[in-house]
């Protein structure tokens, strides 16, 4: 056999980068799916142990538990519901904002529908939740969409503006966890940080994954990431208050503002519908057990009522829209075999009649 060619050499170097990179890709793509899988089990253990840990220290306390979980008036439920559905609206609209500034022209309509599908995955779990609404999203507007990869970094303008008002409001913590007083300075100033530096990041880079980062480098885009998330901030604040008073708890705006910054810290815990209940009981378990347990199980119930109605509503338009396009084919099939039964073309009805954007 003769000796290797030069030249083959050379197209092995050539390609060994991609090699690389696609080996490094299917690596992360089987460490990704290994921890889907894991998800679920921890989760559902997760699960299991929240619930166990409740019942150990509502022993001996369940007729104040059940007095607090049902002397909630109906209207202050109702009304936490709102409060939800409300501040995902505003965080749809958030996400929205990122989206198109990534590049993306979908219409609001479709992006809300998406987002209502999403919102339902959340309940069972976050990761599924954000995973069923940019697949959702993908599906319903494939054209108009930027890839997964750049709708996936959309995300993370979003997240820094809720971490950056989460620092603002994090010496709501100091008292009950014992931080030192300065912590929330510095972990104010480490997010503006990572903020700018982000911005500078998506400016230099326009392209690939880091268009889902455009919001951050656009002055207006920003300002109005921020004012949304504000906005669903604020409401998920009054929600956690309303539940508290509800359930026969005094406790302050700024207890309500703990309440919310220790839900999102142990969210990122697998232990699935029992976030809320748990940020209760480590935030204000000192104000009475019972009473923050039960403001814990209503604030989680009152937020899966909330998520239902508008994945409901996300449900019900796709199917309208989806039934109205096909009354509307149906229609414009039936005008052209009668035009062309007839000899005539109807070009304006026809065209009207077309299945519209949904």
């Amino acid at each position: 056999m003769s000796g290797s060619n030069p030249a083959d050499e050379d197209v092995v170097a050539e390609h060994s980068p991609c090699v690389s990179k696609h080996v490094v890709v299917r690596a992360g793509r089987r460490l990704g799916a290994l921890a889907a899988r894991r998800r679920t089990p921890l989760t559902v253990v997760g699960t299991l142990l929240a619930v166990g840990v409740l019942v150990s220290v509502l022993a001996g306390r369940w007729g104040q538990f059940a007095r607090a979980a049902t002397g909630a008036p109906w209207w202050a439920l109702t009304a936490a519901a709102a409060l939800q559905t409300a501040s995902l609206l505003a965080r749809t609209e958030a996400w929205n904002v990122t989206v198109h500034a990534a590049g993306g022209t979908v219409g609001r309509r479709r992006l809300y529908r998406a987002a209502g599908v999403g919102y339902l995955g959340n309940i069972v779990n976050g990761e599924i939740g954000f995973a069923a609404r940019i697949a959702s999203l993908r599906r319903a507007a494939p054209r108009e969409t930027p890839n997964a990869i750049v709708v996936a970094a959309t995300e993370i303008p979003i997240v820094l503006m809720e971490v950056a008002l989460a620092t603002v409001f994090s010496f709501t913590l100091v008292a009950p966890l014992g931080l030192p007083w300065w912590t929330p300075l510095v972990g104010f100033c480490a997010v503006l940080a990572v903020v700018a530096g982000l911005a500078r990041l998506a400016r230099r880079h326009p392209s690939g994954w880091w268009k889902g980062l455009a919001a951050l480098s656009e002055p207006r885009a920003r300002t109005r990431v921020a004012i949304f998330v504000a906005l669903a901030v604020c409401g998920q604040i009054a929600r956690n208050w309303l539940m508290l008073y509800a359930s026969g708890v005094h406790a302050s705006v700024f207890d309500a503002t703990a309440v919310l910054i220790a839900v999102a810290a142990l969210g990122v815990l697998p232990i699935g519908p029992g976030t809320g209940t748990a940020a209760m009981v480590l935030i204000l378990g000192s104000s009475g057990v019972a009473g923050v347990s039960a403001a814990g199980v209503l604030l989680t119930a009152t937020g899966t009522a909330g998520a239902l109605a508008y994945g409901g509503w996300a449900v019900a338009d796709r199917l309208w829209m989806k039934r109205t396009d096909e009354l509307r084919l149906r229609a414009s099939r039936r005008i052209l075999s009668v035009s062309h039964k007839s000899g005539e073309v109807w070009p304006a009805e026809t065209s009207a009649l077309a299945p519209i954007e949904n």
